[in-house]
């Protein structure tokens, strides 16, 4: 099995504190998939403050005997963008390629990106199709329940070296341990367990050299098979909790609230409110 990939080294204990939470949003999301194998996604938010309505319709299309997957997605901004992938070329070596096109401007953006998987090592390089491209080169290794992940970044325009990040995941089982280092400035880490078959805790922190740091715990528990709730809270005093309920079958409503510790009887709280259905 291969190693994760350097941007889910610690995903686990990220997703306790992002999965979940729809602060200040009202959200409607529908899945739905044709006869034919083609899945639409079509969805919408606006903030509950009043600001304006953002939408998209999202279809994606597999032909598993090519290898080949097409991606395209529309929004109310009026940019249209497309994504292929082809995995046939090699065992373990996928290749994509976006594109993005802004109608009311002409405006055109595309990128080239590859994934090698093997049973101890996974790559990743991109590169945006540009006069001055800039290549995002990651990797990483596994050995058992270990995993080494690097990060870099090299602008053509510069010709240099933009970026030096390192991250490390321990996988024990029902615990996952990582750490992190950005451009040795920035260091984090984190911890995610999984208590029982109801709970799950994560903890993360995070310090700059010459500057602050952070703390935060967060946890989900499963009330029962259609219920859950979801509790965090950093040392900002950010209060986050969350209410996610399945209605039936593929219907699900999640109710949550961001709470300012600080500032628990001034107005400024976050409310949100999202549904999901799937057919």
């Amino acid at each position: 099995m291969a190693p994760p990939s350097y941007s889910d080294i610690g995903k686990s204990a990220r997703d306790v504190f992002g999965k979940g939470y729809h602060f200040g949003l009202v959200k409607l999301e529908v899945k739905s998939k044709s006869a034919s194998g083609i899945e639409f996604t079509a969805g919408g938010n606006t903030t509950t403050d009043g600001g304006k309505v953002n939408g998209s319709l999202e279809t994606k299309w597999k032909c598993k005997e090519q290898g080949v997957n097409l991606t395209e997605k529309w929004n109310t901004d009026n940019s249209l963008n497309a994504t292929v992938d082809y995995e046939k070329l090699m065992p373990g070596l996928k290749l994509t390629l976006d594109g993005s096109f802004q109608p009311n401007t002409g405006d055109k953006a595309g990128k080239f990106k590859t994934e090698y998987k093997h049973d101890r090592v996974l790559f990743n390089a991109d590169m945006n199709l540009s006069k001055s491209p800039v290549v995002n080169l990651a990797a990483s290794l596994g050995h058992g329940p270990y995993a080494l992940g690097y990060q870099t970044a090299f602008d053509s325009s510069k010709s240099a070296l933009t970026k030096h990040n390192l991250a490390m995941n321990y996988a024990a089982g029902d615990m996952t341990l990582h750490c992190t280092s950005n451009d040795f400035k920035v260091f984090g880490g984190g911890i995610y367990l999984k208590n029982n078959s109801k709970l799950e805790t994560g903890i993360t922190c995070s310090t700059t050299v010459g500057g602050g740091s952070n703390f935060a715990i967060g946890c989900k528990y499963a009330l029962d098979k259609d219920a859950s709730v979801r509790a965090k809270v950093d040392t900002n005093s950010q209060i986050g909790l969350s209410y996610q309920q399945r209605l039936r079958d593929g219907v699900n409503v999640t109710l949550s609230t961001n709470l300012d510790g600080t500032k628990l009887n001034q107005p400024g709280h976050k409310l949100g409110i999202c549904l999901e259905m799937e057919a």
